[in-house]
């Protein structure tokens, strides 16, 4: 893997003269207090401005003042006119856009398609505070407002949008964002290396059409440049044929080894090149547009061109231009980790919030961020997308700063740190034990279908970190709230027996996402029977620190691969377990994940796709996803109805009656089924972000998970 400049080693821009401000500012006033005359980098975001490092506004923003430079936030913007975007002035390098912590599309509408009634990252969960795809929205007022000033897209819904990507609320292909928000470059992934190098080469006078070879950043081109190497997809993997059209690809001409006949599939020599000269050019936005074939073939090349040690460049038309996407960042290390959150954030939202709730923030102003990434690979999450499957781990040291830091400013702080963690609770320290296997290895996953030999399982760091964290004086109670990845804490007993011990509060949320083999092999899940090895250990360990503890499994419905009986399956699991499913989520298919390429194209990417591959069954109509979600809530009246007609139809009415072996009643209570299915199971006037708040009542489940990305 290629070395990269230290994120610190940058020689300061000359406005660090200004000092530390208390909060980037977001108003005229004060910048004048701070000194300021003008912002050298504007970042605009649909959430609101919290300066806390689980926000990234609040990451990039104090970065690039560590920098040196003046930097400003416009928070949730009016985007009706430009006037908003007007407020700071015009920023001297360029406009920062992102639509915050969640895609806006995933955080305004459930899997339904139904408008949510609050948002988790607003003041009070105030909804409608920003529009829908606000990233392109917002860069195109930021355009109307200062048509010279330069638009660098950022966060997670640019991130998944880079490409050309199938949009489930439109349901239809999408071009990339780059085309639409008409910007000047797209960061994708975690993105403090690229904007750090973006702001300082703009600083030097470079023009931001100049900023072609920064890592993890697309922009829009014409054609490859002299002396790179283009080939074509289908010489990395055949869809199979495409057509009587001569030239699909639109490649050039340089690249082709043989010309094509008619109906056949381009072939290409297969030659040793310089992956830091090649690109890999994928089917036009046109053609994945019209051909699912060819939009599964695109996906499973894009996704194989992940791993930053040996991704290659990615070139897709869209029209007359082309998007052009550079291999992603190098992961940062543990000193620059811990530089970027030992930054003086004031760990608040900002001040003219004043007492307002920002619902987002009060669920994780006492957790810590421990590491970054995940190798899971799971095709319904966009996280792995996002920030790459080699973990970012801070130190011990940074940690144990934070923690204290938290304890001796936080105004609420009673003694409980409620997360350490990150995307998954238990992937701190864990890497492939060859640094060499690491940067040439494809696989979309190091967990699935069995853990890889070469994957370093040892628990110990996480351990020691878990022990020094509580030993800490004022530090009462340390609960894991993120995900916990149970294949992996089965290998070491001693974690499960430390972590049951000490840090669950009763009850611990893991995922095996559902029990039967067809939608897990999609999923790329482990097998239920992992689960139980895990619940041995939970229960034994829970047993001998004489707790009374529980997990809470979470499940999804209606994800590519499942069927009808597959759901059936589940409930009979949950019925024969005692568990009753509070709150139930469909499948949402988020762009470019796996998952979702699976919903949109009916192919499965996680193998070689072509015209005759395998076929993924997807449920997809909107009575079955519902019935999907009335079988993991098989104990509700209102869905027994639904469920009586579809056990009929399945020749399973065996399952109804009323004794302990049936699944539901044959009698139906006064008052109830009307509208089984039409009804909503996401209790109103509660964040998205934070659907299962408290303690559930024991034996019971709940079936959300935390929103995609975030």
């Amino acid at each position: 893997m290629l070395p990269a400049p230290d994120l610190f080693s940058y020689r300061p821009y000359w406005a660090r003269r200004f000092g530390t401000a208390p909060q980037l500012p977001t108003t005229r006033a004060e910048m004048e207090a701070l000194g300021w005359d003008s912002c050298d980098i504007i970042i605009v975001t649909g959430d609101a401005y919290v300066d806390h490092p689980s926000f990234g506004m609040a990451i990039i923003g104090r970065l690039l003042e560590a920098q040196g430079f003046r930097v400003g936030i416009l928070a949730q913007p009016d985007w009706l006119s430009t006037d908003g975007f007007k407020r700071l002035g015009k920023p001297n390098l360029y406009f920062g856009v992102t639509g915050g912590n969640m895609d806006s599309m995933v955080n305004r509408y459930t899997s339904d398609r139904k408008i949510r009634s609050n948002d988790a990252y607003t003041p009070d969960g105030e909804p409608h505070r920003r529009p829908d795809r606000c990233v392109t929205v917002y860069a195109q007022r930021c355009r109307e407002a200062y048509r010279d000033a330069p638009i660098v897209l950022g966060g997670i819904e640019a991130s998944l949008r880079r490409i050309a990507h199938y949009d489930y609320w439109s349901d239809k292909v999408r071009r990339s964002v780059l085309m639409d928000a008409k910007a000047d470059l797209l960061v994708y992934g975690n993105g403090e290396r690229q904007v750090v190098e973006i702001a300082h080469r703009l600083a030097a006078g470079e023009p931001v059409t100049q900023l072609t070879d920064i890592r993890g950043t697309a922009f829009l081109t014409r054609g490859a440049p002299e002396g790179w190497v283009v080939l074509d997809s289908t010489s990395i993997d055949t869809p199979g044929p495409v057509g009587p059209a001569p030239d699909p690809y639109q490649m050039e001409p340089a690249t082709c080894a043989t010309a094509p006949a008619p109906g056949n599939v381009l072939r290409f020599e297969r030659r040793r090149t310089d992956p830091n000269r090649t690109v890999i050019r994928l089917p036009a936005y046109e053609q994945v547009l019209e051909d699912a074939v060819l939009y599964a073939h695109a996906s499973r090349v894009l996704h194989q061109e992940t791993n930053p040690g040996n991704a290659r460049a990615l070139l897709q038309r869209h029209g007359a231009r082309d998007v052009w996407i550079n291999p992603p960042p190098i992961p940062l290390t543990t000193k620059e980790m811990d530089g970027v959150y030992d930054l003086p954030y004031s760990r608040q939202p900002h001040r003219d919030y004043g007492g307002r709730k920002i619902p987002a923030f009060e669920m994780i102003q006492h957790s810590v961020t421990i590491m970054r990434g995940c190798f899971g690979g799971c095709t319904f999450c966009s996280i792995t997308e996002h920030e790459g499957r080699i973990i970012q781990n801070r130190s011990e040291d940074s940690i144990i700063r934070e923690l204290e830091a938290i304890r001796d400013t936080s105004p609420t702080f009673t003694g409980h740190i409620s997360d350490l963690g990150g995307p998954t609770a238990n992937m701190y320290r864990l890497a492939c034990k060859d640094s060499a296997i690491e940067a040439s290895c494809r696989r979309l996953s190091c967990v699935f279908p069995g853990i890889c030999k070469n994957l370093n399982t040892d628990h110990g760091p996480l351990i020691k970190l878990y022990r020094r964290a509580r030993a800490l004086p004022g530090i009462k109670k340390i609960t894991i709230g993120s995900g916990l990845r149970y294949d992996l804490a089965v290998t070491s007993p001693e974690y499960v027996k430390e972590l049951v011990t000490h840090h669950v509060g009763g009850y611990l949320k893991i995922a095996p996402e559902h029990t039967e083999a067809g939608p897990l092999s999609k999923m790329m899940k482990p097998g239920i029977g992992t689960y139980d090895r895990f619940k041995a250990l939970f229960d034994k360990y829970s047993k001998e620190a004489g707790k009374e503890q529980y997990l809470i499994p979470y499940f999804i419905a209606a994800h590519p691969g499942t069927t009808d009986e597959d759901m059936l399956n589940l409930a009979l699991w949950l019925k024969r377990n005692g568990f009753r499913a509070d709150q139930v989520q469909a499948f949402l298919p988020s762009p470019m994940a796996n998952a979702t390429t699976m919903y949109h194209t009916g192919k499965n990417p996680l193998h070689r796709v072509s015209r005759t591959s395998e076929e993924v069954f997807i449920p997809k109509r909107m009575k079955q996803r519902r019935l999907h979600k009335a079988f993991l809530r098989y104990h509700d009246a209102e869905n027994w109805p639904m469920l009586r007609e579809a056990l009929k139809r399945m020749g399973r009415a065996d399952l109804i009656g009323n004794g302990k072996q049936h699944l539901i009643p044959a009698w139906q209570p006064a008052g109830t089924g009307r509208e089984a299915e039409g009804r909503r199971v996401i209790r109103k006037g509660k964040p998205f972000h934070t659907q299962h708040t408290g303690l559930p009542p024991q034996g019971t489940v709940s079936g959300r998970r935390k929103p995609r990305g975030s």
